[in-house]
């Protein structure tokens, strides 16, 4: 059975034992942003439930198995296994609880950007658009562009073409 713990704000560790494989899965959100990211580690199953300990330098997980007691540490973004036990004394014990599964509590979906502003200067995103005092810019277009564009330039030689012109006068090449 997975288990959970919150580390920080916005910042959770899921823990689950597949067979021999501890996986650990630490994800991360703040407004405007979302990570995750797991690992595997061969520790062998599980004999009792992860403890999972707040240190200076991060966060340690106790595994038991019965071959073992295995430490995995988790620094930033880092996940590895150690194997000095005594990293984890003194050290405060976070409460961890059982969940259905990691993949049946995913992060929440961000909600869609909002227009930015800053000073007189405002965008938007779809389509892109920039405005700044009397200046503006737009990427993309809000309807499809037709594909029955004129043609200027012919696409062999570079030669000044009319929209009426079947062949180029410069090089002969048909449109």
């Amino acid at each position: 059975m997975p288990y959970e713990c919150e580390l920080s704000t916005g910042q959770r560790i899921y823990l689950d034992c597949q067979g021999n494989q501890t996986i650990v899965t630490l994800s991360s959100s703040q407004p405007g942003q979302q990570q995750q990211s797991s690992c595997g580690f061969q520790t062998g199953a599980w004999t009792a439930p992860p403890q999972l300990f707040q240190t200076p330098g991060g966060a340690m997980i106790k595994i038991t198995t019965a071959q073992a007691e295995s430490l995995l540490q988790i620094q930033g973004n880092y996940m590895g296994i150690s194997s000095d036990l005594s990293a984890i004394g003194g050290s405060q014990s976070l409460p961890m609880r059982q969940v259905a599964s990691p993949s049946t509590t995913p992060m929440p979906p961000m909600p869609p950007m909002q227009p930015m502003k800053m000073g007189d200067m405002q965008m938007t995103m779809n389509p892109m658009t920039m405005q700044m005092g009397n200046m503006g810019m737009q990427m993309g277009s809000p309807t499809p562009v037709p594909h029955t564009q004129e043609r200027r330039f012919c696409s062999q030689c570079g030669g000044r073409v009319d929209p009426s012109d079947r062949f180029c006068s410069s090089c002969g090449h048909q449109f």
